[in-house]
């Protein structure tokens, strides 16, 4: 059970797996307004980066539950290496569908609403571990630009243009769903640079050190291509951002 292997050659540098810079997380921390003590569950977890810093910063306590093998122990080792272990916990293992056993002050899916089928089925799954008057977090992508035709939303690894909405329709969306947004940290064009720029110079390296590997023609092939990609499809019509809601 695990996330598919060019993810973990290509982000295996990363901290924060997504284009949310460490400045913008603890911004988004800090506006959440959680008390010290406060439980959070944060589902595809990532490299653990989120609840550790806010462990560290702002008290919190919780879990985090992520398909990689990988990821899961670089959030471990990134517990260790921030004294917060006695706070948190990492569990390797399939988010999708995960509830936890005790209900939570802030439950977080920060940019993998695959694991509920897309965002409304994700707030559903996140909605069942958490307590009455508690925050979901949610991280998604949206359009700042419209794209012109399916090929250019197929340019930034969009399936279509309906894959994603614009900013206005997403926070729109929230409402039929019958939540406040009552906070949101968006991503900027620095931290897409930060977030596919950084997976460049792994591949590289990666690449050097493992040049008879299975996968290292694949790898070979992203690092040629994904500078122009990024360039011409993503960095001009992506966004992303965290937006944190409140049952109505």
């Amino acid at each position: 059970m695990d996330i598919p292997r060019i993810f973990t050659v290509t982000e295996s540098a990363h901290r924060i797996h997504n284009p949310i810079t460490p400045d913008k997380l603890a911004t988004l921390g800090a506006a959440l307004r959680l008390e010290p003590g406060t439980r959070v569950l944060d589902l595809a977890s990532g490299s653990g980066e989120m609840l550790c810093t806010w462990a560290r910063d702002l008290g919190v306590v919780g879990t985090g539950v992520d398909l990689s093998a990988l990821f899961t122990e670089h959030a471990r080792l990134r517990a260790e290496e921030l004294g917060v272990t006695g706070q948190v916990t990492f569990i390797h293992g399939d988010a999708a569908g995960y509830v936890s056993g005790e209900k939570v002050g802030l439950a977080a899916c920060v940019g993998a609403t695959w694991i509920g089928g897309g965002v409304a089925g994700t707030i559903d799954l996140l909605a069942q571990s958490l307590q009455s008057g508690g925050i979901i977090l949610i991280g998604e992508p949206f359009w700042r630009q419209m794209p012109p035709t399916d090929a250019v939303a197929a340019g930034c690894l969009a399936t279509s243009i309906a894959d994603f909405l614009t900013l206005p329709d997403l926070l729109a969306s929230f409402g039929h769903l019958g939540y406040d947004v009552v906070e949101m940290v968006l991503a900027d064009q620095d931290g897409w640079d930060r977030y596919e720029a950084a997976k460049w110079l792994t591949m590289r390296r990666w690449l050097e050190a493992n040049p008879d590997d299975e996968l290292a023609a694949e790898v070979r092939a992203q690092l040629t291509s994904e500078p122009e990609r990024y360039a011409t499809y993503t960095r001009e019509y992506l966004g992303w951002g965290v937006f944190a809601l409140m049952r109505q």
